[in-house]
């Protein structure tokens, strides 16, 4: 597939070559734009990759900035008329604006910021996770694509994967081979680094349609999520052999997927107020019920000590389950109920997670000793954009994470101001 993309109006009507997702994308129906010259042509091109209310919704940019923005997407430089009509409707109808303000808390941490932008455009880079090597994988959803970073070089190796896979994620087995979700094709899958085959898995029942987060346990079997199915599921890589799941309860939407360090399985539910422990030989599930009736979990992690740390997303929470005693606590996040806590990772005795639901994304940073927090805004390049799906850590004590709108790998190292040492 190409790295740059074009767009031309032709006597009113859009002949469009596709901005990486093309017909992969996920586009939703014509959202309301102010009315105005370059309408048709933003209405036309944005919303054959991303529903428009990304744009309404947003924090608002400069000119420059979305200038900055919108190339992380598209290469319009092949016709500047066209990229000056949009430019100017968008920073007219879209200027900064302070409608979803992050509340950002000051502390005693400092952290510092590596970025990596990745090749190509519009691939709505997520999910890093570090190799043994010390490269980076990711996945490029939007691309259909899993990618393999050198973080020395800063050079990047793109793998294109089956017709509409969509890959959610990409996670490595004990051998260290990427292995990605087919989210729109209902298949689970892996690369060989040296040749780019993919090795691909159908699901055996039809419903089992978007794989979602994958787990493997140490012996390398493979588990997984089915967000909108509703289900979850197993693979054995050496037989093939495939068995899936219905969760019970109706929409529970089975997001992210762990072990603990006594081998259960235990899932996130991203549409009711629920955590499920899952026995990974018999798939059993057990539902352990969350206190708030708006709670919604996307991500969680287990800390050393195996307490279930998990983002109350429908309710701007944090909150720690006791898997042994049933003790459940939340805290408030520091930008309140609207917040949408999103990705998550437990690091050197502190939960990190960010604020998707406001501008800039926030990335926050709980001290369960003292209960005490602290964020800082996520920085794309020269603006604030994007958002923060899946949080890992690495071995050297950094935590990796991305803006998907800005195709950006980020390495955040925190560091203790010299006064505090």
């Amino acid at each position: 597939m190409s790295k740059t993309y074009r767009a031309s109006l032709i006597a009113a009507a859009f002949v469009l070559v596709p901005p990486v997702c093309g017909a992969q994308g996920q586009a939703k129906g014509p959202s309301a734009l102010p009315e105005g010259k370059g309408k048709p042509l933003v209405q036309g091109i944005c919303s054959s990759c991303h529903a428009l209310e990304l744009i309404s919704n947003s924090s608002g940019y400069t000119r420059e900035h979305w200038k900055e923005l919108t190339g992380y997407m598209v290469d319009l430089s092949g016709s500047p008329a066209q990229q000056n009509e949009i430019l100017d409707y968008l920073a007219a109808n879209f200027p900064p604006n302070n409608k979803r303000p992050a509340k950002l808390v000051p502390g005693n941490f400092q952290v510092t910021f590596k970025e990596w932008v990745m090749p190509q455009l519009g691939q709505r880079t997520r999910d890093p996770v570090q190799a043994a090597d010390g490269s980076i994988w990711y996945a490029g959803q939007f691309g259909n694509l899993i990618g393999h970073l050198d973080r020395k070089t800063g050079q990047a190796r793109e793998y294109p994967l089956p017709p509409n896979a969509m890959p959610h994620t990409v996670q490595l087995d004990p051998k260290g081979r990427p292995w990605f979700s087919g989210n729109k094709n209902g298949s689970i899958g892996w690369i060989d680094p040296a040749t780019g085959k993919a090795t691909v898995y159908k699901m055996p029942d039809p419903e089992a349609t978007d794989v979602h987060t994958i787990a493997f346990d140490k012996k390398g079997m493979v588990y997984f999520t089915f967000q909108w199915a509703n289900m979850i599921g197993r693979l054995n890589p050496d037989t093939g052999d495939i068995k899936v799941v219905k969760v019970s309860a109706q929409r529970s939407q089975p997001y992210d997927i762990k072990f603990d360090s006594e081998g259960m399985l235990w899932v996130s539910c991203n549409g009711r107020p629920c955590l499920l422990k899952v026995h990974p030989d018999t798939l059993a599930i057990t539902e352990v019920k969350l206190p708030l009736a708006t709670t919604t979990v996307r991500r969680f992690d287990i800390a050393p000590d195996g307490m279930i740390w998990y983002v109350n997303s429908g309710s701007g929470r944090l909150g720690r389950l006791n898997p042994k005693s049933g003790e459940i606590r939340e805290w408030d996040s520091p930008s309140g109920p609207r917040s949408h806590p999103y990705g998550i990772a437990v690091l050197d005795g502190a939960i990190w997670y960010n604020e998707s639901g406001v501008r800039p994304d926030a990335l926050v940073r709980f001290d369960p000793a003292t209960q005490t927090f602290q964020s800082w805004p996520i920085k794309s390049g020269n603006i604030y954009a994007g958002i923060l799906r899946n949080a890992r850590t690495t071995p050297q004590g950094t935590l990796l994470i991305h803006q998907t709108a800005t195709n950006r790998i980020i390495e955040v190292t925190p560091q203790r101001r010299t006064a505090m040492q």
